[in-house]
Order: C-alpha cells, then sequence, then structure tokens
C-alpha cells in the first residue's frame, strides 16, 4: 500500500511539475520557407493571390484527389474563401480566407481547421524583387497552442513538419512558373 501512494505521489508530482513548464513555455510557432523564382514579382504576384492556383502546388491539395472543394467569394480578392471536406485525417475539413492584400508584395490568409481537430492559424506569402526577371517568394505559417497543450510544441517539430510541406510547395510552385 506505501509502495502505491509513493508512485501516485510521484505521478502527480511530475503532473504538476508538466503543468508548471508549460505556463512558461512559448504558445505560438512560427514557420517560413523561401524560394527564388526566375519570373518578374509581377507576375508570380498575380499567380500566387488566387486561391484556385493553390491547388496546381500545395502539397495540402494534392494529398487527397478525392478532397472536395468549394470556393465562395472573388478569388485573388480579400474575403475569398476556399473550403476543403476530406475524409483523409491528414487533410480533414476546413476553409481558408484571404484576409488582406498588399497588392504585389504579400498576401495573409487565415486558417480555420474544423477537422479533425479544432484550430485557427495564420498564414501568409510575400513578393520581393530579387532582378527583373527573379523574385523571392517567402510562404509562412503561424499558430498557437493553449495552455498546457503548449507542453508538447517542442516535441511536435512544427517547423520541420510543416516547414518541409512548405519548402515542397515552392518547390512545385517554382517548376510550374518556370516552364
Amino acid at each position: 500500500m506505501r509502495i502505491l501512494k509513493r508512485i501516485l505521489f510521484a505521478l502527480l508530482g511530475l503532473i504538476a511539475l508538466a503543468l508548471i513548464v508549460a505556463l512558461f513555455m512559448p504558445k505560438e510557432y512560427a514557420v517560413e520557407r523561401e524560394i527564388s523564382i526566375n519570373q518578374p514579382k509581377d507576375s508570380v504576384f498575380t499567380y500566387i493571390k488566387y486561391l484556385k492556383n493553390q491547388d496546381n502546388f500545395s502539397i495540402w491539395a494534392k494529398t487527397d484527389p478525392e478532397m472536395k472543394k468549394t470556393f465562395s467569394g472573388v478569388d485573388g480578392t480579400v474575403g475569398a474563401i476556399s473550403s476543403w471536406d476530406s475524409k483523409n485525417e491528414n487533410v480533414g475539413v476546413g476553409e481558408q480566407e484571404i484576409k488582406k492584400i498588399i497588392e504585389g508584395e504579400r498576401i495573409d490568409f487565415e486558417l480555420r481547421f474544423k477537422s479533425p481537430f479544432e484550430s485557427t492559424a495564420s498564414a501568409y506569402m510575400t513578393t520581393e524583387t530579387i532582378s527583373t526577371n527573379e523574385t523571392k517568394v517567402k510562404w509562412g505559417f503561424n499558430g498557437d497552442m493553449n495552455y498546457p497543450m503548449n507542453l508538447m510544441l517542442p516535441f511536435m517539430g512544427m517547423d520541420e513538419m510543416i516547414g518541409k510541406d512548405l519548402e515542397i510547395g515552392l518547390a512545385n510552385l517554382k517548376v510550374l512558373l518556370e516552364k
């Protein structure tokens, strides 16, 4: 009986310690990747600002060919929404809305995941002139995990996990636009 009490107190102590540590852990994460594309900035920006074009380069759009997609609003403008519905749990159900556009420079998106878990994140794409026919494209993703789930952030490898998908998407975009 004494051993069980010690084990119980040790477990409770570990849980309490983990919850205390989580109070001081970051709750936000940010992932960004970039690539150089041999095309003028205007043509690159004009292509990436349309949600429908993401289906041509985003790894997430290609994960489930059976995914149902719907679009509302005027694509390429603030308020346009791309929704997806997939039975594949790696894709799930959600929507992406264009929240802000700085023409020729930056597009900000809000991602609302509904299934397999509920969460909201922000994403963006920027373009920057390197030379007349070369453009740097950055694709970034920001999110947060509420307490006490933020304790998992260091173990989840968000930078590696999401970063790899962003790299593949940007590489696909480069091939597509440099044809």
